[in-house]
């Protein structure tokens, strides 16, 4: 808005702005130039009328801007600011006698005004709270049910249509997610082996069942912990890692640009993820399978004198196929959770950088929550069906 001010073409400037009672007892009258270099007068003024003006209760109020030669937005303000003053004091403001080009100013001023004026709002009371974070949560929840179903579609169409699968950027992140995430992965599961049959031994040295560290070791780590804790890694590496990537790419704006030349996202930034963590994990699994046993072996050999040879008889016998291969079977869907959680929440981002870091972290929470209740939903499922 310019602060370069509006003068009459027929008078000349006075050589000072004033306010001072009209003869009626309902007006009052403005004159001279009303600009930023009179401001402090102008207010001065103000505040002395108002106090020795008999203004009567309620009605009308007129005021007279005739003679006011020369306006700027700060002189437009300090006329809206009286208005509303009056206003509030339960009367009714005209103004009189102002010039067109003045009242457009004037009237600029006072819709700028109305839009900026902040309306203190009462603190919710704690049932809002509850409620408009239930009311949150329900919308993330449809949210997230409608960006798989778009995923789904996408993918639909890239199995019937198998050239546009982009397997460079699926080979990228399986090299990236799968690859890369095997010394983390694999570290963690040889000590939570080495972890699981030191706290066993104790208990099991003290009624002579030292044998049975093969099964504690290779059920609790083939059929629950490793699947669950690859996961839990994957979701706080790869799972944030895509949220953070597709963020900056919306906040820069590269996701409008990839759709303004025809590129679907989706297919793009989506889809090759979830592929390269669904072919990966399994496999990582299957890795930490083997760490965690090996770190168990190592401590059942230092704590219960339990030879290697003797610890792979027991576990071919503890460890059967069907519990192998159900924690393997958990690990696709553990990936699909994480990529589409990931994914999903980076593409929530409003376009700030701190917005960026909020969903990168939302991203992680809700993986890893997602996670443990469907690992939970199939401990249920599998209990009922005598698995």
């Amino acid at each position: 808005m310019s602060n370069a001010p509006i003068t009459s073409r027929s008078t000349a400037s006075s050589s000072a702005a004033d306010i001072q009672p009209g003869a009626n007892p309902r007006e009052l009258r403005c004159s001279g130039p009303w600009l930023l270099r009179s401001v402090a007068q102008i207010e001065v003024r103000i505040d002395a009328c108002l106090k020795e003006m008999p203004l009567p209760d309620g009605g009308e109020l007129l005021i007279d801007a005739q003679a006011v030669t020369s306006l700027d937005t700060s002189g437009a303000w300090l006329l809206h600011r009286t208005r509303r003053d009056l206003e509030q004091g339960r009367y009714q403001v005209r103004f009189v006698g102002l010039r067109p080009e003045f009242e457009a100013l004037l009237r600029l001023i006072a819709t700028r005004t109305a839009s900026a004026t902040h309306v203190p709002q009462s603190e919710p009371g704690v049932l809002n709270r509850i409620g408009g974070k239930a009311w949150e949560s329900l919308q993330g929840a449809f949210g997230l049910l409608s960006f798989l179903g778009a995923n789904a579609i996408a993918l639909v169409r890239e199995l019937l249509q198998p050239r546009r699968i982009r397997w460079k950027s699926i080979l990228y992140n399986l090299q990236t997610a799968g690859v890369a995430a095997l010394p983390i992965t694999g570290l963690l599961a040889f000590l939570l082996g080495i972890v699981i049959a030191y706290q066993g031994a104790e208990q099991l040295s003290r009624v002579g069942a030292n044998i049975y560290i093969a099964d504690l070791v290779g059920l609790s780590m083939v059929r629950e912990l490793s699947p669950l804790i690859t996961a839990i890694i994957i979701a706080g590496r790869s799972g944030s890692a895509y949220a953070a990537q597709i963020a900056t790419m919306k906040v820069t704006e590269e996701v409008d640009a990839l759709r303004t030349i025809g590129i679907g996202p989706l297919d793009l930034l989506v889809l090759p993820k979830v592929f390269a963590l669904v072919i990966a994990l399994p496999l990582l699994t299957v890795y930490t399978d083997i760490m965690g046993i090996l770190g168990g072996m190592v401590m059942a050999r230092a704590q219960l004198d339990v030879g290697y040879a003797t610890f792979i008889d027991r576990l071919d016998e503890a460890v059967s196929l069907t519990s192998f291969l159900i924690g393997i079977g958990k690990a696709p869907v553990f990936a699909a959770i994480i990529a589409l959680v990931g994914c999903y929440q980076g593409f929530q981002v409003s376009g700030s950088a701190e917005s960026v870091g909020q969903q990168t972290t939302r991203s992680v929470v809700q993986a890893i929550f997602l996670v443990i209740l469907a690992d939970a939903l199939f401990s249920i499922a599998f209990s009922w069906l005598g698995i």
